[in-house]
């Protein structure tokens, strides 16, 4: 597709890495964040970033010519064709941003806002053209993970929809349609269905976080990067799927709300790896160690699924 202008608005963990990833694929990234040392920080984040995916020095340098950090959101969107947005999960954060966007950016701009569970309609509420603006869920890291969510609103268009997939297609990304705006969209509606049985096995003492772990890594955790839930269904038999739903659905976690253990351990500060103590007890190390060995996954993983 012809090279677009594209603003990323944002240049922390997920800025950096959409950035990253459309000015890869050839086009021009402008880059804006409130904060200056974020954009200071923007090179060296990208180059950090590509050189841990493998990507030789002479192709990044290439990148870095590609991508300009702008002090505002005006300038920064002023040509723009895309502006995707990477700002922090509040709303009216979100949607103070979208209003300076519109002011600036021209009118046939496509609008996205990357966010995990917000509900886009909220978020592009206060727009005069909603029929331009949409959802693109990137997932973490960006720069890594194939997925982007595309979510429409009752309002956004046809042409929009098209448009962005298309962009994302064209950069390498795997990008999916989401034809209503709920709250979580798909994916994290299908991993949270995950976690809140995790939590609940645990809350009633079934087994413990090792185990819930360890039987998802050891097990249906292996096959899921080639087969998807529903491929599974039929995979097995849909009458066998039938069969285990009549006799074990009933027994799984249903409230409606959080778990009371996970809110315990919140008032409580165990709050994870941030703090040393969630549902295991982690040291910086450990907790870098980790970190480390996700990316090196992905990558190993993308280079067997290319190959």
């Amino acid at each position: 597709m012809t090279k677009a202008h594209i603003a990323v608005i944002g240049a922390g963990l997920m800025g950096h890495g959409i950035a990253l990833t459309f000015a890869r694929a050839g086009h021009l990234v402008r880059v804006t964040d409130p904060v200056a040392e974020a954009r200071a920080a923007l090179p060296a984040r990208v180059t950090d970033s590509l050189r841990l995916m493998g990507v030789p020095k002479a192709e990044i340098d290439q990148i870095l010519t590609r991508m300009t950090v702008a002090e505002r959101i005006a300038s920064a969107v002023h040509d723009a064709a895309f502006v995707f947005e990477a700002a922090p999960e509040k709303m009216a954060l979100k949607q103070a941003i979208f209003a300076e966007i519109e002011a600036a950016a021209p009118a046939s701009a496509i609008l996205c806002s990357n966010t995990s569970v917000m509900p886009i309609t909220q978020i592009m509420a206060g727009l005069g053209d909603k029929s331009r603006a949409l959802g693109t869920h990137f997932w973490n890291p960006p720069h890594l993970i194939p997925l982007v969510e595309v979510i429409r609103t009752a309002d956004t268009s046809q042409a929009a929809i098209s448009a962005t997939m298309e962009l994302l297609a064209d950069a390498g990304k795997t990008p999916v349609r989401v034809e209503k705006d709920v709250p979580g969209f798909i994916g994290n509606r299908l991993q949270h269905a995950l976690w809140r049985e995790a939590v609940s096995l645990v809350e009633r003492g079934i087994c413990d976080a090792k185990a819930v772990d360890d039987v998802i890594k050891a097990s249906f955790g292996r096959r899921l990067a080639v087969l998807g839930p529903l491929e599974n269904a039929d995979l097995v038999g849909t009458d066998l799927t039938l069969d285990i739903h009549a006799t074990v659905l009933a027994d799984l976690e249903s409230r409606p709300g959080p778990s009371p253990l996970l809110a315990q351990m919140v008032a409580q500060g165990r709050l994870g790896m941030k703090s040393g103590q969630g549902f295991y007890n982690w040291t910086p190390d450990q907790a870098q160690e980790v970190r480390a060995k996700v990316v090196s996954h992905l990558l190993a993983l993308e280079k067997l699924l290319e190959g």
